[in-house]
Formats: structure tokens, sequence, C-alpha cells
């Protein structure tokens, strides 16, 4: 664990207010579920929840399905990271946070078709070769969840196969995580 150099003092009804520094770093929003656990050192760890969590192995066979469907790599996010990969770039994407731009596609709540002109978006920070060509919103009751892409290693415009994939894997995770 990383000290902060930053205390806070808890109110009289047992509230702490994260710095927005940290809230920054480790991207919370207003709303976002915490999971709070203790150690046996006393101390009290807050981690951001994930509902997308409990469905990483579920994630990986959908994704593994579509890629072989359509033999493109194919991603499954949270709200933040990759959670599951297929296809290939494992590696690079497994684990690691989504671009600022992909958020925007997910707040915007309808999918994103790359269709061959202008630049085109980059699924993490830590790779600029892999571009999503095709990003479909999971929503759950109101909710957003994550997305289902479709990621590409050069410029490709994507076909109306992977459009339709995306958009009824991301609907089914979606009614999915209802129940």
């Amino acid at each position: 664990m990383k000290a902060t150099g930053i205390v806070r003092r808890i109110d009289d009804l047992g509230r702490v207010v994260i710095p927005k520094e940290i809230r920054r770093t480790m991207r919370i929003r207003e709303g976002d579920p915490l999971e709070i656990y203790t150690s046996r050192d006393g101390e009290v760890i807050f981690k951001k929840y994930s509902l997308m969590g409990g469905l990483d192995d579920f994630a990986v066979q959908l994704c593994e399905t579509m890629s072989r469907s359509t033999g493109a790599i194919c991603a499954v996010t949270d709200r933040d990271s990759v959670i599951a990969v297929a296809g290939g770039a494992k590696r690079e994407l497994l684990g690691k946070g989504i671009t600022a731009q992909l958020e925007q596609v997910m707040e915007n709540r309808r999918i994103y078709q790359y269709d061959g002109q202008g630049p085109q978006i980059p699924v993490s920070d830590s790779s600029d070769r892999l571009m999503a060509i095709v990003a479909a919103p999971i929503l759950s009751e109101g909710d957003l969840l994550g997305l289902v892409l479709f990621i590409s290693d050069s410029p490709a415009a994507a076909g109306d196969a992977e459009y339709k994939l995306a958009q009824t894997v991301a609907a089914f995770l979606g009614r999915h995580m209802e129940n």
C-alpha cells in the first residue's frame, strides 16, 4: 500500500472524505460503489466495486465465441478496465484501464462504430496500436456497467456483423446482470 500523506478526520456521522486527487487518480466518481475491507493489522481498505467483476469467466467465454465467429479481437470491460479478452492482445489489454474516449462512448450510451474515416479510439493508454472498431455499452436497469468491444490493430472499418454482435452481447450481459 502506498502512503499518500493525507490525513482526514471522521465526522460525527462516521463519514470520511476521500480527497479529490485520489478520486481522480483512481477514477472514483460520485455514486461509484466501494467495498470496505479490514485487515488483521487494523487497516480499513476501500476498493472500487465492479458489478461486472463476478462475470470474468463468463465474459471470457463470450469473447472467445465472438472472436471465433468473426476472427477479430474481442473484449469486455467494466467501467474502468478490460476484464476479458480473446483473439489476441490479451497481455496488452487484460486488466488495463480504458481510455477517456471509451469512457465517453459509454457515457453517451450509444454504440460506436468506426466507419474508416477520421481518428480511431484507442482501447487503453498502455497500447497505442489497438483501436476500438465497435464499442457497445452494457446497460442494466439504466446503469452503465461496461462495454463490449471489437478491436483492430490496423485502420479497418467495422462491419454490420460486428456491430450487431456487440449490440446483442451487450444487451444480453445487461439483462443477465438484472437477474
